[in-house]
Parts: structure tokens; sequence; C-alpha cells
């Protein structure tokens, strides 16, 4: 059983982490590989795993990490292959580890998720093999419709144990009718076909910043849409529009603030979505911290502040893992930032 999925340890005290992330690998029977090698302490070591696992055909890389948490960093700067960075609480509430594995340099992404998300970071990387692999895909979204399910025993469970004078229930409504819409049906006339990346902007404001992602995304002859709407402002075209692109192989949200866009989306897709927070107020911290620390079972892949350039990067890597001309473009491309340097 070949491996697609390799998850590098900064520790063997990050397995707690990282049993959350074998737990949903075995769920969805995606096979697996796990070493423990610091990027500090034992760099030789990662190099040499990363370079021979890329070359033996591993699909996505997940860099578990504390502390200065430059593990998935290093994975990236060594394989061609999309990088999921879990950063660790070890000290400072994860904190120092969230930002190293979110603010990467350009050329070098690492979709991160939030801090000791191991299961976050499986499902994501679950995401990104499901781009080509239909099974893989079915049982990622079962796996999401199972969420209700546990959601409305909670919701029962807990109403039973409400005592109040004045508690009045009254809505009733059917399952059937709160479930989420069906995302394997088949498609209709008005989705757009043939679409490889979805982008969506949450304002005008952001625009600039989308660009520098459409520019590496025309160089690589990827087909995208592109739109700004905000779920906030506009909630019912937010949803017609997700309808429309929902044959997108992934989904680029690039948006500041509160940055409900990427929690939108992925409330919406199980395809795989990479967040750009965007620096509106507060240097952008606001919105990076509500795009990565998404609940279990929801992730958002998020990069660095205005880093959309590392978003096209991402995009490359996930298209290109069966797609060699797009391989070809990325690996060239991320040749040519070494030589450079």
């Amino acid at each position: 059983m070949k491996p697609k999925v390799m998850l590098l340890l900064g520790s063997a005290s990050d397995f707690e982490v990282a049993k959350k992330a074998i737990d949903i690998l075995e769920t969805l029977q995606i096979p697996y590989d796990v070493k423990v090698a610091s990027a500090h302490r034992t760099h030789a070591k990662v190099k040499k795993i990363v370079m021979k696992a890329t070359e033996a055909g591993i699909e996505v890389f997940i860099g578990i990490a504390g502390l200065s948490a430059h593990l998935p960093g290093m994975i990236a700067a060594n394989t061609h292959k999309p990088v999921v960075g879990v950063p660790v609480d070890v000290k400072l509430g994860g904190l120092d580890a969230l930002y190293a594995s979110a603010q990467m340099p350009f050329g070098a992404p690492v979709a991160t998720v939030g801090i000791d998300r191991g299961e976050n970071g499986a499902i994501l990387a679950a995401q990104i093999i499901g781009i080509y692999d239909k099974d893989v895909r079915k049982r990622v979204s079962s796996m999401r419709n199972s969420f209700f399910e546990k959601i409305a025993v909670d919701e029962r469970n807990l109403l039973e144990t409400i005592k109040g004078d004045y508690y009045s229930p009254q809505l009733d409504i059917p399952d059937e009718e709160l479930k989420n819409e069906d995302l394997s049906r088949e498609s209709t006339s008005d989705e757009i076909e043939d679409l490889d990346i979805a982008i969506i902007a949450g304002s005008y404001s952001d625009i600039k910043v989308a660009k520098k992602a459409t520019n590496f995304l025309d160089k690589m002859n990827v087909k995208y849409d592109i739109s700004v709407i905000s779920p906030i402002r506009y909630p019912k075209r937010f949803e017609e529009y997700l309808k429309k692109v929902r044959n997108a192989k992934l989904f680029i949200a690039i948006t500041g603030l509160s940055a409900h866009v990427t929690g939108a989306i992925v409330a919406y897709t199980e395809k795989p979505v990479i967040g750009v927070p965007c620096a509106i107020r507060l240097d952008g911290m606001d919105a990076l911290l509500s795009m990565v620390n998404m609940p279990p079972g929801v992730p958002v892949g998020t990069l660095g502040i205005d880093n959309s350039g590392n978003a096209a990067i991402l995009a490359g890597e996930m298209l290109g893992i069966m797609n060699k001309d797009i391989e070809k473009d990325i690996r060239r491309f991320k040749g040519n930032i070494e030589c450079s340097q």
C-alpha cells in the first residue's frame, strides 16, 4: 500500500496532535506515513525525508510542530507538493507556532490550520487528494454529513436538561429540512463547467491583493472565475454564486476584517479552501485569526497576510498533483526562486 500523505512531527511530544490526523486518515482510508524530525536539530534528515518522499509519490505533506515551528516551512522549501501546517500549543498559546507556519515568504506556501487542529490538517489533506480521487471525495462528503447527526443528538440531549419556567419551545422543523445541500448531486446547466479555481474577494478593497494571485494563475494557464461578494452584506447573492461555481476544484478566498468569506465557503463545499487574510484593520491579525482557527471538520488552509501570491503557488501545487503541465510550471517557478536568491 503506497502512502499518499506524509506526517512529519517536529518532536515525539507532538504525537497527541498527530493522533487526531491519523484517526481521520484511517477513517477516510488514506494511506500515510509518519516520521519525526526537527527542522533545527536534524535539518539534514528533514530535507532527505521530504525529497525522497516527493520522489516516491507522496501527494501531500503535513508538518506538525510547536514553538518556532519552522518544520512546515522547511518541508515547503524542499518539495513542489502541497504542505499543510498544524501549529502546536507548547508556549504562548501556540501563537508563535501559528505565525511561523502561516507567515511564510513568497514561493514557499504552507496551508496552515488552527492550533492543535490535527484533524483539520488531515481533512484538508484529504480534500486536496479528493480533487482527483472521487472515492476520497465521497468519503469526505460522507464524514461532513455525519456532523449533522452528531449535532442533532447533542442538541436533543442539551434541550432535555433545560428546566426553566419560561422555556417555551415552538419551532419543530424536520431534520430533512435542516440538512445541508447534497454536494454529490449532478451539475445543472447554470453552473460553470471545467473550472479549476473560484476566487472570491470579500470587498473591492481586496482586489489589489487578489490580482497578485490571478497574475500567477494566468501564467500557469489555470482556469478561474473571480467575484467580489460579501456573505454578510449579500448572503443570497453569495449563496447563488457558490452554486454557480460548485464545480470548481478548489476555492481561494481573499478577505479582511472578521474574514467571514472563508467560513461561508467552507460551510458550503467539501473542496479545499485557501484563505488569504487582508490587512484592513489591526494589521490583518483579526482576519488571520478568524480565518485559521476553524472548528473541527471545516478547515481553511490559511496563508500569510496579503500573500495571495502564495495562494496561487499553493493552488498550483494542489492542481499539479495530477496535472503534469501545472506541475512543471510550479517546479520551474520554485527552482527560479532558489536560483535568484
